[in-house]
């Protein structure tokens, strides 16, 4: 993608889709805006499902209107023209953070039931990277097949499980790390991510103090 040149003679910009449904953890997706508005060249394009409206709403400070502003570009759920709804709109991948469960089955069975699971079956046909950050728990044997089923036809499952090696200190610590990772998929580095220097009390100890 950043290798292409535009007819101005400009680098085309890294594009990538985010997608918000309405799994608790809202969060995720306004974290991975954020840090992504930081790196130069990448563009992002948000597809916001109205239950992950509620949810920013009920668990984030945030309003719609400035979750949507830290995009460059946002679309309603329900228009399903919009540029991600087709392949011949150049993007790099696609991430869901957070993804619900209703999203994975869409997505598992190649159902555009909205612009948010067209987004996904699209990234996935054209053969693109494309990340669901599925959150549920516990698992019943339907997710499990749902997730076995998306992975099989090409998504790359990445629930938002925290580590603990980096000695987080506060949740921003944690979801940092958690989205930072998801990043490291797309070799974007946010330099938020902690990385594992081996096992040894030193580290430990520098770990601490950090």
């Amino acid at each position: 993608m950043s290798s292409k040149i535009q007819k101005n003679g400009k680098p085309e910009p890294r594009r990538f889709i985010i997608g918000m449904s309405g799994a608790t953890g809202a969060i995720y997706g306004i974290r991975m805006l954020q840090m992504l508005r930081t790196v130069p060249g990448v563009e992002t394009h948000l597809v916001m499902s109205k239950a992950a409206e509620r949810t920013v709403a009920y668990e984030t400070n945030f309003t719609i209107d400035q979750v949507r502003a830290l995009a460059h570009e946002s679309y309603n759920i329900l228009d399903i023209g919009a540029k991600p709804s087709s392949g011949s709109f150049p993007v790099e991948g696609m991430i869901v953070a957070p993804c619900a469960m209703k999203t994975l089955g869409a997505v598992a069975n190649s159902l555009s039931l909205d612009l948010l699971s067209r987004s996904a079956d699209v990234t996935l046909k054209e053969r693109r990277k494309l990340v669901l950050m599925v959150r549920e728990a516990p698992l019943h044997l339907g997710h499990l097949r749902l997730m076995v089923q998306a992975a099989e036809i090409g998504a790359i499952i990445s629930p938002p499980v925290p580590a603990f090696y980096n000695f987080p200190k506060t949740l921003d610590d944690m979801v940092n790390h958690t989205v930072g990772r998801v990043l490291d998929l797309f070799g974007v580095d946010v330099d938020l991510v902690k990385r594992w220097e081996g096992m040894s009390a030193k580290n430990k100890k520098l770990a601490s103090t950090k």
